[in-house]
């Protein structure tokens, strides 16, 4: 990777930053209770290290991008390559049953969990340092979309809970494929709501997956804790 390239990754990440930083004082949120992951699908490594190494200068009380990737044979491909960075991998695609194992070599949080069949395979493997899991909910009721209905969020969340060795830390979802600003808004209000409702019976659920490059301003408004961002860092795939 070229130092011209290099230097464009850096730039996208700084101004994706700083999307993040005004999304969260417009809605009067801290800054750092943002997290940036950056989804690094089709990405080779070469490229992902250049921008984590470019998130060295990000701001005081800003906390260092996690990495995700949608599909394990990718995630295993990488990781080692980039051991030394040290970074926190995120599964962020759907989890086949047999693919688990591969998964948890690197992975420390598995967002995209759809079924209790899915979280007793990890409970089973995920041996005593646990797994971060969270429910991947379908708030767009979107055909294409991956996740339980949010009427089903509740039932899965606490029977993952229930679940040894995986923690439930939250929800995730993907938002409407929309124009209308208001029905994006709509489907991440909803999400929070759901989290509300669940953190009530299980306190650390708290976290908030949700937004992407086109959409992290209305996600981080409803409360966002995480934000997944691929192409406004790394440009078209």
């Amino acid at each position: 990777m070229d130092e011209d390239a290099r230097r464009a990754v850096a730039v996208r990440l700084q101004h994706v930053r700083r999307r993040v930083t005004d999304a969260a004082l417009a809605a009067g949120r801290d800054p750092g209770d943002v997290r940036l992951l950056l989804a690094s699908k089709t990405m080779p490594a070469d490229v992902i290290e250049a921008a984590v190494r470019a998130d060295e200068d990000r701001e005081a009380g800003l906390d260092r991008v996690l990495l995700g990737e949608n599909r394990v044979q990718e995630l295993v491909a990488k990781a080692p390559a980039l051991v030394s960075l040290a970074p926190t991998w995120h599964v962020i695609g759907p989890l086949q049953s047999n693919k688990v194992n591969a998964a948890l070599r690197w992975a420390s949080c598995v967002e995209s969990v759809a079924s209790l069949e899915l979280g007793q395979r990890m409970s089973e493997r995920a041996g005593p340092a646990g797994l971060d899991v969270m429910v991947q909910v379908n708030v767009s009721g979107e055909p294409t979309k991956h996740g339980v209905t949010p009427d089903e969020a509740r039932d899965l969340a606490l029977g993952l809970a229930a679940l040894p060795h995986l923690r439930l830390v939250g929800l995730m979802t993907i938002g409407a494929n929309s124009p209308d600003e208001r029905v994006v808004r709509r489907g991440y209000a909803r999400l929070r709501e759901l989290r509300d409702e669940i953190a009530a019976g299980v306190p650390g659920a708290s976290a908030l997956s949700m937004g992407m490059s086109r959409d992290l301003e209305p996600a981080i408004a409803e409360g966002a804790t995480v934000v997944r961002v691929g192409s406004a860092v790394f440009g078209a795939r």
